[in-house]
């Protein structure tokens, strides 16, 4: 079982930067995505972005061109470059793992479906 400790958040001004980390434990070669959501107070969860295990990306519309998603492998860690932040970035961001998918899935599917092991979260607020 992947087991996913995030850190990173903080408050931030708007237009502000904030880098957030995933380690990872228990991953396998099985582990085919992993991708960040967020969820604000009285939103929907959202999915912003995915990596695939080739290093393929997928983004949100909502964040395309301010985030960057990337992953260490020899340091088990997924990060989340969080650029020209808005006040409406402010939410809990969660780092998830899913397994056994093909590399197809780890896109827009998987921004749907948020399928995988979640960790905790970790919040980050931007003020205007």
């Amino acid at each position: 079982q992947v087991q996913l400790m995030e850190s990173g958040g903080g408050s931030v001004q708007s237009g502000g930067s904030v880098r957030l980390s995933c380690r990872a434990s228990g991953a396998s070669s099985a582990t085919s995505c992993m991708g960040w959501f967020r969820q604000a107070p009285g939103k929907e969860r959202e999915g912003i972005a995915v990596i695939d295990a080739v290093g393929g990306t997928t983004y949100a519309d909502s964040v395309k061109g301010r985030f960057t998603i990337s992953q260490d492998n020899a340091k088990n860690t997924l990060y989340l470059d969080m650029n020209s932040l808005k006040p409406e970035d402010t939410g809990m961001y969660v780092c998830a793992a899913d397994e056994h998918r093909d590399i197809d899935y780890c896109s827009s599917s998987w921004l749907i479906s948020l399928t995988g092991f979640w960790g905790q979260g970790t919040r980050v607020t931007v003020s205007s």
